[in-house]
């Protein structure tokens, strides 16, 4: 995707809409895990990222209102989510620092690999499948090790599954940025509109 195809394409669409609310949300999901510490009321606001995560997507697909500016807004308020989620975890003693090193580092690595994918021509990567498995199995995870820590019968139960998605989430997660590197390496330059 380049500069010239972003600039020449609709920005106004619903599925932009509801990313852009996605984005407007990290900083009050974060408030209440941070501040007031009311974990239910920030598992409400990530279950409603995650819904509106998948509206987005299915929302694109039936009004054909796909763009390349929704396919940058959508990984960046995953992107977001993940990071706000995997900070406050760590402030709280819920995660411990490597799993944040793992996933912050592997998207440190693709970010600074764009300068030399937009030097070829592209403004981004394409969206794999692989990603997206990553960051469902992340998006399950952290409500999941949210929930865990409440006081409530199902801690007990939701502890083994939240772990099992959190290694899921971290290995897919590390394999698309290879995944990516591998594109990166690969992909021709593009040839300049004139």
């Amino acid at each position: 995707m380049t500069l010239r195809e972003l600039a020449g394409e609709r920005w106004l669409t619903v599925p932009n809409a509801l990313s852009a609310v996605r984005l407007a949300g990290v900083p009050l999901f974060l408030w209440l895990l941070l501040g007031p510490r009311a974990d239910g009321w920030a598992l409400v606001v990530l279950a409603a990222s995650g819904i509106t995560d998948w509206l987005d997507g299915r929302i694109a697909r039936a009004l054909d209102q796909y763009s390349r500016l929704g396919e940058l807004l959508d990984p960046l308020a995953d992107r977001l989510y993940t990071v706000a989620t995997l900070v406050a975890f760590l402030l709280r003693g819920i995660v411990p620092w490597w799993v944040l090193a793992l996933i912050i580092g592997r998207d440190l690595v693709v970010s600074a690999a764009l300068p030399l994918l937009r030097r070829k021509g592209y403004l981004a990567f394409p969206v794999l499948y692989v990603g997206k498995a990553a960051t469902m199995c992340l998006l399950y995870a952290f409500p999941l090790l949210l929930l865990a820590q409440m006081d409530w019968a199902g801690a007990d139960l939701a502890r083994p599954v939240a772990y099992a998605f959190t290694a899921w989430g971290i290995a897919l997660h590390l394999w698309s940025g290879t995944l990516y590197l591998i594109q990166l390496v690969r992909s021709p330059a593009s040839v300049p509109a004139r």
